[in-house]
């Protein structure tokens, strides 16, 4: 059995052992690596370890590490200074008896795991298998322009994907870079999970943040949610994606204050990173197959998470997922529309007043052809619990609020041409379909405010919100 010890000179544990790594090199086989200074200890023959490649590939987080080494490779290790464990792992019982130090000290952390110089060594020592090109900027050439140039930009500046920076990123997740994630229109490209995390660094993501992103991008990316559509439709509408789950805390995502706006980072360079993977990877660009009127804000990034609690999540609701799984919902949305009701004390004038707004939306002459999410604000919401009702009993209650009198919506009616087409023969029509109208609980404690988030066209023809679990 040989002995491998990993040390630098700047650690105060490391200067206190040099003296045992003495004793040790003259009683057994002792391979000495020192991460800062190949002179220290003084008086061993040491290996130059300042470029880090034994520390990175041996996985080096603490010093000083004295690793047992048997024909079959590794045995075990310990960490700092503990003359038991010493001891026990040499296998020499009066190991450092006639020297005057303490008998247990802590180590210090590894040059290895030094943020400072972690991407760095990724790059050098991991053997990169990154597929992406790369692109070789001129000395004088300023990335951040250049990206704006060349129409990666949404108008905002781009963090540079750095390989460095890729490769930290794809650290967030266990699935291989090489991954497909899905294909991405309008021009139908694969997206690895690599791309998705360039994408993601671009947007300003933490690698905690991609699988998330890479959810989104399943969800957004297949028939079901139709991306293309959404890209293609003269309506103001694009990705919305609710977040669900304790997982939203564990990255700082906060249903509170602001849920919907500015100032967290997680939400919006999620919302964010999904977008510039369709206009980057996909091709779907404005003037080009994104062809929206007006737009919304939201088309830069629209993302929150819900809060937790008993009224349920969105996702639950619309799937077997429990409320402990993370989960990402994608509806097909155009921007936030306040809805204020400060006087209702009672469910049944609330649930009164939502539906009055909510017929307003695109058009209260049009029924069944949208979707619709109601982010019910905390106080409203309490409005409903405290009555006993629960996320069925709010959504029927406002259902049967919802139904429009044929007769007022017709093609015609009040003077306006706008409507549903006359002869259907019918009594009413329920402004949403069965399962149009989602609930969401997001935003802060204070405020007599709901929101509502109006969809595309629902369906076959249009996009149907999707589900997904959290893959990490």
């Amino acid at each position: 059995m040989g002995l491998v010890a990993v040390v630098k000179h700047d650690c105060a544990t490391c200067q206190t052992v040099a003296p045992v790594l003495l004793e040790l090199a003259r009683r057994t086989d002792l391979t000495v690596y020192c991460q800062d200074d190949p002179e220290f200890p003084a008086g061993l023959e040491v290996t130059d370890d300042t470029d880090l490649a034994v520390s990175w590939h041996h996985s080096i987080e603490t010093v000083p590490t004295l690793i047992a080494v048997g024909s079959d490779g590794e045995r075990e290790r310990t960490v700092g200074w503990s003359i038991e464990q010493w001891r026990r792992i040499t296998g020499l019982d009066d190991l450092a008896g006639d020297l005057d130090i303490p008998s247990q000290r802590p180590g210090c952390g590894s040059l290895s795991v030094d943020p400072d110089l972690i991407d760095e060594l990724r790059v050098r020592h991991s053997g990169s298998t990154l597929r992406a090109r790369r692109l070789d900027l001129a000395e004088m050439e300023d990335e951040f322009e250049y990206m704006h140039r060349v129409g990666w930009s949404d108008g905002l500046p781009l963090v540079p994907p750095t390989e460095s920076r890729v490769l930290a990123m794809l650290e967030g997740t266990t699935r291989s870079p090489e991954e497909l994630v899905a294909v991405v229109p309008p021009d139908l490209v694969d997206a690895t999970v690599e791309k998705v995390a360039i994408s993601a660094v671009m947007a300003g993501c933490r690698p905690e943040h991609l699988p998330w992103v890479l959810t989104a991008v399943e969800a957004a990316c297949n028939d079901e949610f139709n991306m293309h559509g959404l890209l293609a439709t003269t309506m103001p509408v694009g990705p919305v994606i609710i977040c669900s789950g304790p997982g939203t805390r564990d990255i700082g995502m906060d249903p509170g204050v602001n849920a919907l706006g500015q100032g967290n980072r997680a939400s919006l360079s999620i919302g964010r990173a999904l977008q510039l993977l369709v206009r980057n990877l996909g091709g779907g660009r404005p003037g080009g197959v994104d062809r929206a009127t007006h737009g919304n804000p939201g088309k830069l990034s629209f993302c929150f998470a819900e809060h937790s609690g008993p009224f349920g999540s969105l996702a639950s609701s619309r799937s077997d997922l429990d409320e402990s799984v993370d989960a990402v919902t994608v509806f097909a949305g155009e921007g936030p529309r306040c809805i204020v009701d400060q006087l209702s004390r009672e469910p049944e004038s609330l649930a009164t007043s939502l539906a009055e707004n909510l017929r307003m939306m695109h058009h209260h002459k049009l029924a069944m052809a949208f979707d619709a999410v109601l982010v019910l604000g905390p106080e409203h919401l309490r409005v409903f619990t405290d009555a006993g009702w629960d996320r069925s009993r709010i959504t029927e209650e406002l259902m049967s609020r919802l139904q429009l009198p044929y007769d007022d919506i017709v093609r015609g009616a009040g003077g306006i041409a706008e409507g549903i087409p006359a002869g259907l023969g019918l009594e009413t029509l329920p402004k949403f379909q069965p399962g149009g109208l989602m609930l969401a609980h997001a935003g802060g404690g204070a405020g007599l405010f709901s929101m509502l988030i109006a969809g595309w066209v629902n369906g076959d023809t249009g996009s149907k919100p999707v589900t997904r679990a959290v893959q990490y």
